[in-house]
């Protein structure tokens, strides 16, 4: 194993060593200057860094340092009051600081422990406690952010994970560093107890026990007391400075000392009105300094101004290289080739709905949507791209675009909610009357004042937002075989491999290819038939495919197999009324269906589509009239080619087979299609 990962233990156990055996002045006076010199690095270190986490260690790094310096204090305090002298380093600091007089040092050491504990150690201590409840509070918030931004499609998996780890390890950092600053509070207290304890037992013992006088006894050990404390005060005023440092450290990609020259002294505005104002003062106060400090101050301005301006130019240049560099490459067309699969784009004044920062709550609605649809559709929901239109369209309007065409468009009143009657509400409520865009219907405009007089006479008030989103999933439900593709269905199918590899092996390459499943699922995803049962689809689609290839044939195999999902969704009254086809409708039918090798198809003269589709839409109005739904019920084998026959005419009718109801289900037939 390598030396390294003994270091730390060996490290320790020198410490406890150093506060139990009896250590030499000159083993003393190593280990003081190794302690100095690494609490200068711990502070340069702590000034260069990007990113707190980057010292992840230090909470860790500052027990121990500071285990060592009171282990210091300790072996010092033993020579001091055992020999009378400590090393060549305690008496030197002792000496110089104090420059032979011990008032002078006596004062200069309790100053530098009362900035210390009073300034640096009690404000950082602060600083760590707010900043690791922050932390903890914010966690959610953007471990909800990490998963938006997976779901939305914006980062993979890996990046997730990466951003949920230094999320955490923040977390973990702040909250250690609010206990570790801690142990520099009490150091600090500790220091100035073993200083008292050190010159009252020095004087004791130099007077009592040795018999010098108060002046030998206070020129022995109270210079040295100073000088200890000194030695062990300088680095822990480092190690807090450090500490200081990294817990108000924010957000920024350089250091502090970069930091500081760019947010300072990057006006050149600032400069100069400094420069005045010292040369105001000068007169007043003291002429020489403040003179001197206004010529170095205008002549920074006037550098930092002659920076800028080149600095302008060179980018201005740069962009401009850049842009024609682009425009050049061959290759710069290709991004203009890709169509977002859904897009909405809005006018200007539903901007704020949009924008995070400006509060608008839409990317996380979308996000939502595309959860929900995933649960009620099985399918991957697309990113949805969201891009505002200020040119083309409205302030009010806004549009979904399915693969780069317009396929939905609605207009609000950003200022204001909109009202639906539910049926059951006779009196009326003033407002602007309008049409709601996800059904068409009819609504109206009301302020926000009238908003608990709607909701108490039982209309259904929505918010813009709401409006939108309700839009959004409808637009998404109608198209949702168009967003479907093969790249997707291989997707599901991978997914699903994982936990039957077997259903999967025996259906695809074998039997069926991705082009013939996806276009399985979507014609089921056209009629709006769920397809997250996908273990139940494939392993139907198993027992077909060997006798026939035809898609539309086998579409109608799965609705079988999903028969009980389809009854549960299109009948969940206990007494349904459908409207049934006549038998000679059903002949005729199957008679005008026509095949060749690509499949079959409904062949029939228009005169008698026509007639069909009319004697349908006349039994059609009157279950609407009635409240209910309208449900076509027909044979297993007419019931796809009678779909295909009135989807144009009228859309969004579900025409449903016997094979496909549930047993337990009781139907009445209210209505008949005839030739």
């Amino acid at each position: 194993m390598k030396i390294g990962s003994y270091s730390v233990p060996i490290m320790i156990a020198i410490i406890i060593l150093t506060i139990i055996l009896p250590v030499p002045g000159a083993v003393l006076d190593i280990l003081l200057a190794v302690n100095i010199i690494i609490s200068a690095i711990i502070l340069f270190n702590s000034i260069y860094m990007k990113d707190s986490l980057e010292l992840s260690i230090f909470p860790s790094m500052l027990v121990i340092t500071t285990i060592f310096r009171l282990a210091l204090n300790i072996t010092a305090a033993k020579l001091i009051l055992s020999r009378g002298e400590a090393g060549r380093v305690i008496y030197s600091f002792g000496r110089f600081v104090g420059q032979g007089n011990l008032v002078v040092g006596f004062i200069i050491f309790f100053t530098l422990m009362i900035v210390n504990f009073l300034v640096i150690t009690r404000g950082t201590e602060r600083v760590a406690e707010v900043a690791a409840r922050f932390t903890l509070d914010a966690m959610p918030g953007k471990q909800m952010a990490i998963d938006a931004d997976l779901s939305a499609g914006l980062i993979d998996e890996n990046e997730a994970k990466k951003r949920r780890k230094a999320v955490q390890l923040e977390a973990d950092f702040y909250g250690a560093m609010d206990g570790a600053t801690k142990f520099v509070k009490n150091d600090a207290i500790a220091s100035i107890i073993i200083t008292f304890l050190n010159i009252a037992g020095g004087l004791i013992i130099g007077m009592v026990m040795r018999g010098e006088s108060f002046d030998q006894a206070s020129e022995t050990y109270v210079i040295l007391t100073i000088g200890n404390g000194l030695v062990n005060q300088v680095p822990a005023l480092m190690v807090s400075t450090a500490t200081s440092f990294i817990v108000t450290r924010a957000g920024s990609e350089s250091s502090i000392s970069q930091d500081l020259l760019k947010q300072l002294a990057f006006n050149p505005k600032v400069m100069f009105l400094s420069a005045a104002l010292c040369a105001g003062m000068a007169p007043i106060l003291s002429p020489v300094p403040f003179l001197l400090l206004a010529a170095l101050l205008a002549f920074t301005g006037f550098k930092l101004k002659n920076l800028q301006e080149e600095v302008q130019r060179s980018e201005k240049e740069l962009v401009q290289e850049s842009e024609v560099e682009e425009i050049r490459k061959p290759e710069s067309a290709i991004s203009l080739l890709h169509v977002d699969p859904i897009e909405f784009e809005f006018g200007y004044s539903i901007i704020p709905f949009a924008d995070a920062a400006q509060g608008g709550d839409l990317p996380d609605r979308f996000v939502m949507i595309r959860r929900q649809l995933a649960l009620e559709l099985g399918m991957i929901v697309p990113a949805i791209r969201l891009r505002d239109n200020i040119q083309q369209l409205a302030p009010n309007e806004y549009i979904f675009k399915i693969k780069g065409v317009e396929v939905a468009r609605g207009e609000l009143m950003v200022d204001h909610l909109m009202a639906m009657n539910p049926g059951f509400v006779e009196e009326k409520i003033e407002g602007i009357e309008t049409t709601e865009p996800a059904f068409g219907l009819p609504s109206i405009w009301i302020s926000e004042d009238q908003r608990d007089r709607a909701e108490a006479l039982g209309y259904t008030v929505v918010d813009p937002p709401t409006i939108i989103s309700t839009h959004l999933t409808e637009v998404i439900k109608k198209y949702a075989h168009e967003l479907l593709g093969r790249q997707e269905v291989q997707t599901l199918i991978e997914n699903l491999k994982q936990s039957y590899p077997a259903v999967v092996e025996e259906l695809t390459p074998k039997l069926l290819s991705v082009g013939e499943i996806q276009k399985v699922l979507a014609n089921l995803l056209k009629e709006g038939v769920s397809i997250r049962d996908l273990v139940t689809i494939f392993e139907t689609l198993a027992d077909y495919a060997p006798i026939t290839r035809d898609t539309d044939l086998l579409t109608e195999y799965a609705r079988q197999a999903l028969g009980r999902a389809i009854t549960k969704k299109f009948m969940s009254d206990g007494k349904n009324g459908v409207i049934t086809l006549d038998p000679g409708l059903e002949q005729v039918i199957l008679d005008s269906i026509q095949r060749n090798e690509y499949g079959a198809y409904l062949a029939m003269e228009p005169s008698l589509s026509n007639k069909i589709i009319n004697n349908l839409t006349n039994q059609v109005q009157k279950l609407l009239q009635l409240g209910q739904q309208p449900i076509v019920l027909a044979s297993p084998v007419v019931r796809f080619y009678f779909k295909r026959l009135t989807e144009n005419a009228i859309p969004g009718l579900v025409v449903l087979s016997y094979n496909e109801l549930d047993p337990g289900m009781e139907i009445r037939s209210v209505g008949t299609v005839s030739v």
